[in-house]
């Protein structure tokens, strides 16, 4: 999929459908809490291996069981794509599994 800079009215459409996401420093951003760090680990293995797949990688920070995430499109003038809302779906359905 081509990546494609999102307009504001977008953006705030795909953040309706992305509950604890925010904008924070121009960026999508939200902080993922695990019952434990391994849950924590694994879930950013699992990320990783779709991240490489779409060729769209996270900016992230573990801290024990939190992972923190801002996602931007680097190569689009640091906006915000259609493959940071997809990146963004893709870690809420896999941290719904992480979290059972």
């Amino acid at each position: 999929m081509a990546r494609q800079k999102l307009s504001d009215l977008e953006i705030r459409s795909s953040l309706a459908a992305l509950p604890g996401w925010e904008i924070k420093e121009g960026k999508l951003y939200k902080q993922y809490k695990f019952g434990t760090f391994a849950q924590a680990i694994g879930w950013m293995v699992a990320v990783s291996i779709y991240a490489d797949k779409i060729d769209h990688h996270p900016e992230w920070c573990n801290v024990y069981n939190r992972v923190t995430i801002f996602l931007v499109t680097h190569d689009l003038d640091n906006s915000i794509s259609n493959l940071d809302v997809e990146l963004a779906q893709h870690m809420d359905s896999l941290a719904a599994l992480f979290a059972q």
